[in-house]
């Protein structure tokens, strides 16, 4: 049987960190330079805060001018951690909980890194798909006639009861959605975002 995934095996050593005295405005710079969606802000080698795409997000709502606001006002605290050998499957009920997409992961000697929603959605499909035995793309071969089986050829929406483990839009493995926050047992694509059934028929 396999061993469970912990956090050390899926965060994301590099991350951006900024300070509390740095503006809105520099901060959303540099995650668009760095393609991310936090930040993490820093006192030294300490956590105080993060600054997300929803924090941004909020400010912009609350016609606040990113040059004049500083991180520290815009930043979200405190900042939840976790061991770096936490199981990832305790980390997904706690983003769940406390509904949020980041966590830090830290050590005795500092900041290991940060673990994201995605970290945790993708390394939920890896680990399915290794459990999942690999299927022939060929078609079956009707022995009798010599030629593929009609029925195996026919279009998958002509097959109510044909499932899909890996393909189609659903994804099977457990994740947290990105609409309602809530961990579910099957997610779907639905218009870029991986979503519970309950979002997905809203």
């Amino acid at each position: 049987m396999e061993s469970e995934l912990s956090v050390r095996d899926v965060l994301t050593s590099d991350y951006v960190g900024v300070s509390e005295s740095d503006t809105v405005r520099e901060v959303v710079r540099l995650m668009r330079e760095e393609r991310t969606s936090c930040a993490l802000v820093v006192r030294g080698a300490e956590p105080v805060g993060i600054v997300t795409e929803w924090d941004v997000l909020g400010l912009v709502a609350d016609d606040r001018d990113p040059s004049a606001t500083t991180v520290g006002d815009a930043m979200t605290t405190p900042v939840i951690t976790v061991g770096p050998d936490r199981s990832l499957t305790d980390v997904a009920t706690t983003m769940a909980r406390q509904n949020i997409r980041n966590i830090v992961v830290e050590a005795a000697d500092g900041i290991v890194g940060l673990v994201t929603q995605r970290d945790v959605i993708a390394a939920a499909g890896s680990f399915q798909a290794t459990m999942t035995p690999s299927r022939s793309s060929e078609p079956p071969v009707d022995r009798d006639r010599g030629a593929a089986d009609p029925a195996a050829t026919r279009p998958a929406e002509e097959d109510d009861t044909q499932l899909l483990p890996n393909g189609g839009d659903e994804y099977t493995t457990q994740g947290i959605c990105e609409a309602c926050g809530s961990l579910a047992d099957a997610l779907w694509d639905a218009n870029g975002q991986l979503v519970c059934t309950d979002c997905r028929t809203v």
